[in-house]
């Protein structure tokens, strides 16, 4: 196959792949047997192609996840679940992580250049308090945000856009702050490739997974809770 030809096939895996990811984003894929049957019979092509065109499947994977992120569309749980089944852990974080802080400097940036008054007038109040939480904690402050989202992602990003925070410091503290959900989700995407039959999903590597998946904004939550006592009583 040449060159025009494998990136012809990749686009149209990517509007594909975009055709799914909005269809599954808009029905709860584990309510029943059905859902989750056709959930691995998708994850099994998209593994099938990224083995046979891994650079074009790449590109259009981190595209796609850029454009859901930059512009808040359904479907980001699910390209991280498919990049672990993929590209594995290491590999699926990466890729995952990086398209979303892509995405969402995008967002920061279209805020900060193209929308600052929209945005300030829209959202005034919330980013009184944006900016006496900047004031408090420094960019310690998007780092608790980026670990435990109690503002909605799309929205951090808008809001973050008018404010004072340099660009750099967006984009790695967004990296880093991402890091432990991303991974958690991509590592339960890993395991859903060792499913070979709906009963597999009991299996002790995807419970593990799950919870995980569940555990961790609890834990975060505690761990943020008791960072800032300590740095308050040592203030």
């Amino acid at each position: 196959m040449n060159h025009k030809k494998k990136w012809a096939l990749a686009i149209g895996a990517l509007l594909l792949l975009a055709a799914v990811v909005s269809a599954a984003s808009h029905a709860d894929v584990f309510a029943d047997r059905s859902n989750l049957a056709w959930l691995l019979q998708h994850q099994a092509n998209v593994i099938d192609f990224h083995r046979a065109h891994p650079l074009e499947a790449t590109c259009a994977f981190f595209c796609l996840y850029v454009v859901i992120a930059a512009l808040a569309l359904p479907g980001a749980s699910l390209l991280m679940l498919l990049a672990g089944a993929s590209h594995g852990l290491i590999g699926g974080t990466l890729l995952c992580l990086t398209a979303c802080t892509l995405g969402a400097t995008l967002t920061m940036l279209g805020s900060r250049h193209l929308l600052r008054g929209p945005v300030e007038r829209r959202y005034r109040s919330r980013l009184a308090d944006i900016d006496a939480g900047l004031a408090r904690e420094g960019a310690h402050y998007l780092f608790g945000l980026r670990l435990l989202p109690v503002i909605p992602f799309a929205l951090v990003n808008l809001l973050f856009g008018v404010t004072a925070m340099k660009t750099r410091t967006f984009v790695w503290v967004s990296f880093v702050g991402m890091l432990a959900s991303t991974a958690v989700y991509v590592n339960a995407g890993r395991e859903l490739v060792r499913i070979d039959s709906l009963a597999s999903v009991f299996s002790p590597g995807m419970v593990t997974a799950l919870i995980a998946v569940g555990v961790l904004p609890l834990l975060t939550k505690k761990l943020i809770d008791r960072w800032r006592v300590r740095r308050t009583a040592g203030a």
